[in-house]
C-alpha cells in the first residue's frame, strides 16, 4: 500500500464524524447503527458513549465481534474495520469521556447507570478507494 492511499485512509477516519458501527445478535445477525466518535488513536482504538440498555450493547457484552464502517459517499471511499468492542461501565471510565450536553442523552450525568462507553480495538482493515486494499491495522502507521 502506497502512502498516499495511507493518507486517504486517515483523512477519511479523521473527517468522519458518524460511523457505522456493527454487532452480531444471538442468532448471528448482524446489526448496524450510526454512532458518534468519542475519541480514536490511530486507526487501533475509537471510543463511543452509548446506554447500558442499548440493543446492541447487551450484544456486544455476550459476543464482542464487531465492525465500525466509514464513508465519504462523495468521493466513493469507503473503509470497514473489524476487530472487538469492550463495555466499560466503570465510573472512572465515563468520568474520563464526559462533557459538557452528555446530560441531554445521560440527564443524571456522568455516574448515569445507563452510560456507558465502548472500546473498538480494530485488528484487520478492508478499504475501498480507486483500489480494494485489505490490510492488518498493525501494519499501518499514521
Amino acid at each position: 500500500m502506497n502512502e498516499q492511499v495511507k493518507k486517504d485512509i486517515f483523512r477519511l477516519v479523521e473527517n468522519s464524524r458518524d460511523v457505522i458501527v456493527c454487532s452480531v445478535t444471538e442468532d448471528g445477525y448482524p446489526n448496524a447503527k450510526s454512532m458518534f466518535k468519542a475519541k480514536q488513536t490511530g486507526l487501533k482504538t475509537f471510543w463511543f458513549s452509548t446506554n447500558v440498555s442499548a440493543a446492541r450493547t447487551g450484544q456486544w457484552l455476550k459476543n464482542p465481534n464487531a465492525c465500525i464502517y466509514f464513508l465519504d459517499s462523495e468521493n466513493i471511499h469507503g473503509l470497514m474495520l473489524t476487530g472487538q468492542m469492550e463495555v466499560y461501565m466503570d465510573n472512572e471510565t465515563k468520568q474520563a469521556f464526559w462533557k459538557p450536553g452528555d446530560e441531554q442523552y445521560y440527564p443524571l450525568g456522568p455516574t448515569d447507570p445507563d452510560y456507558c462507553m465502548l472500546k473498538f480495538t480494530a485488528m484487520e482493515g478492508n478499504y475501498w478507494g480507486q483500489q480494494k486494499y485489505q490490510f492488518h491495522v498493525d501494519s499501518i502507521e499514521e
